[in-house]
């Protein structure tokens, strides 16, 4: 049995769109190579893993098993490539970082293990808090860097960023929904579904904002502050909603796909930024850390 890695970007591809044709223009590459591609891989592992059907293709039970292991292992191997490509390097002391419970659940795993790698020598240390409560703890020099979404509320003024994540936001549906086969899809179009709001870390005040741009408003079925819930309640097809690639997984709690596609309206994206006092000169280990973010900020998004 030979797979290549490409075989498995291309499928993991066509699992999120539904659509090989969309997935071959957004992998560079033509269809009937993508076609070929994934026809290999089925005959490789001795099982189908699609279903084509007149709008696209939906995953088999067997695909759907092999999309959990084969996402798994695709991060596995950006972690290796990172691990051999970075060397530690001789900063030490100690650095505090703040983050809020939005940030830590999606980036701190894979910041730690980068900053364990790079600084062997470091302390770091971890702090989570509300959003004020951060930004507090930058005023007054109980902290020397956080990470913070910067889109939703800016920071103090008191306080800079830069913007380290730029994370598109996208429609989420059960597979197999409508929006999913729609040519474009538009705020007016997703106003028609049961909307599922998420509230939490400023999103309600951003989603407001985009959607009185437009001159509509969303059918709300529900609001929560549990991303969990909300990831869950699309799965079951109780409603969409319009959350960012950041915090975007493609299986719920109980095991059931979600998908996503882009929206034909321009919306706002969920940036994320290393945030520190304005008036205080970064330590070198929170320099050290921004360089980190800067360089490696792709890493951390699981766009």
């Amino acid at each position: 049995m030979h797979i290549t890695l490409r075989q498995i970007e291309y499928f993991i591809s066509v699992a999120d769109t539904g659509q090989i044709s969309r997935s071959s223009n957004l992998c560079g590459v033509s269809q009937s190579s993508m076609t070929i591609a994934l026809q290999n891989l089925e005959q490789a592992i001795g099982v189908s893993l699609l279903i084509r059907h007149p709008k696209g293709v939906r995953l088999t039970d067997a695909g759907e098993r092999f999309l959990r292991h084969v996402q798994q292992a695709t991060v596995s191997i950006e972690e290796a490539f990172a691990a051999a490509q970075e060397e530690p390097t001789q900063v030490s002391g100690h650095v505090r970082i703040g983050m809020t419970d939005t940030i830590s659940a999606y980036l701190l795993p894979s910041l730690r293990s980068t900053m364990n790698q790079r600084f062997a020598n470091l302390d770091i240390e971890i702090i989570e808090g509300d959003r004020e409560n951060v930004e507090h703890g930058l005023m007054n020099g109980e902290l020397d860097i956080a990470l913070l979404l910067v889109s939703n509320i800016a920071p103090a003024d008191e306080l800079k960023f830069e913007v380290i994540i730029r994370s598109t936001r996208r429609l989420w549906t059960p597979p197999g929904h409508p929006l999913q086969d729609a040519q474009s899809v538009t705020l007016e179009d997703v106003a028609k579904e049961n909307y599922l709001l998420l509230d939490m870390d400023g999103h309600v005040q951003t989603v407001e904002k985009y959607w009185r741009k437009y001159g509509v408003k969303p059918r709300i079925k529900m609001q929560s502050k549990s991303i969990e819930a909300v990831r869950s309640l699309v799965a079951l097809n109780e409603g969409v909603t319009i959350l960012s690639d950041l915090v975007y997984r493609p299986w719920s709690l109980e095991g059931k796909r979600i998908s996503r596609r882009d929206l034909s309206v321009e919306i706002p994206p969920m940036d994320v930024g290393a945030v520190w006092n304005r008036d205080r000169p970064l330590s070198v280990q929170a320099r050290a850390l921004l360089d980190i973010l800067r360089s490696s900020w792709k890493r951390f998004s699981p766009e």
